[in-house]
């Protein structure tokens, strides 16, 4: 068949443009390597100092200080708190601690007062007394003051419940979505990165397609009277599989440096299929516009800028709805096919999704990818396969 020679022909070409390939299967592993190492540094970590002036109460013959119950308490693990990075330290000196605040050595002070034990063991006793008092410094337009001081207040609450045996009035329970109490952030990024590894495509495919041009062999191929859905399937078959190995490469780079992988493979090789094909026909329309690599590596760094910064891929971006269909919102993003491909990542591999949740990203991808093809595939034919 002259489709398979096609398929030969162009992964000899493939071969022979290293550099090229080179660049298209590192970049996804490049990308997950240098976001490893932005969310290792900038891994966020609130740092609480506590001065305890608590005095001890003598309770059945001992001296009990629940100031030093309520820090040994903060550092205990707890199974709510455990996705905040905090650390409590005690200290002695109020003025040196307010200095480290100063100088964003710490994110908060906990000034714990001198009746808080007795005034606990008198609520603990009567119910009904004069409440303990805690005192919070920090700055009040540093988010990490705020954080940290919700989070301790909220444990300090439930150190005082304990303590008194008292009821809460409300009990409030957080229910996370699929995986989401279990990921980080670098998880979070995975899924946008692993598109990015397709969206390289859009270059290796699109001088795939004009170096038959360029290098004037598309003639002998006309004279061969192929046809043109055997000369655009033989090298859309090539930059698939190269698609499909960016992405396992990309995908096992995330994994080796930490990655929560939990979702089901053939979803994803589905997904990184579709999306291929999606750049690949979208590459069929720079490569009909243009008449040699060179052109290429210049009209296609704007649709490649689109695609990795207003898509989501590179960094979470959204927009309003310009309108729906059967309740799925299209945005002005949703007219570029990595939009839907990230959303069907971050639903299977983060949400924990079945197939059928993601059926209106994948209609949207199929139905975007046969609209690129149709409009790619008539101008290429035009102007390149054209018998004159």
């Amino acid at each position: 068949m002259k489709i398979i020679s096609i398929i030969s022909k162009s992964l000899k070409e493939q071969t022979r443009s290293y550099w090229i390939l080179l660049l298209s299967l590192s970049m996804g592993p490049f990308f997950i390597f240098v976001y490893s190492l932005i969310m290792e540094t900038s891994r966020l970590q609130y740092d609480i100092l506590i001065v305890n002036n608590d005095m001890d109460v003598l309770i059945n013959g001992q001296n009990v200080n629940h100031g030093n119950e309520l820090i040994d308490y903060y550092n205990i693990p707890k199974e709510d708190f455990s996705t905040i990075p905090f650390t409590v330290v005690k200290t002695d000196d109020r003025i040196k601690s307010i200095d480290k605040l100063k100088n964003k050595d710490a994110d908060a002070l906990i000034i714990i007062d001198g009746s808080f034990s007795q005034l606990l063991e008198k609520q603990k006793q009567k119910g009904d007394s004069i409440a303990p008092s805690i005192e919070f410094i920090g700055d009040l337009t540093n988010t990490n003051y705020l954080i940290s001081a919700v989070w301790a207040n909220e444990i300090l609450n439930e150190f005082i419940f304990q303590t008194t045996n008292s009821k809460r009035l409300v009990e409030v329970k957080e229910t996370p979505l699929g995986m989401s109490a279990s990921i980080n952030d670098f998880d979070m990024i995975v899924p946008g990165i692993l598109i990015i590894s397709l969206i390289m495509l859009m270059f290796t495919a699109s001088i795939a397609f004009v170096s038959e041009v360029e290098n004037k062999t598309i003639i002998r191929l006309k004279l061969s009277k192929i046809t043109t859905f055997e000369f655009l399937a033989g090298i859309s078959i090539v930059q698939l599989f190269m698609g499909v190995l960016s992405v396992l490469l990309t995908l096992l780079t995330a994994i080796i440096l930490g990655f929560n992988y939990t979702g089901s493979l053939t979803i994803m090789i589905v997904i990184a299929c579709l999306t291929s094909l999606s750049i690949i026909s979208f590459s069929l329309i720079i490569s009909a516009i243009t008449k040699s690599a060179n052109e290429v590596l210049i009209v296609g760094n704007f649709p490649m800028f689109l695609f990795m910064f207003f898509t989501g891929a590179a960094f979470p971006l959204k927009s309003d709805a310009l309108f729906t269909i059967a309740g799925y919102s299209i945005n002005i993003q949703g007219l570029m096919t990595p939009t839907h491909a990230i959303s069907a990542l971050n639903k299977t591999l983060i949400m924990d999704m079945n197939f059928t949740s993601i059926m209106p990203e994948i209609i949207s991808i199929v139905v975007l990818t046969i609209f690129y093809f149709i409009i790619g595939a008539m101008i290429f034919k035009r102007r390149h396969l054209k018998l004159t």
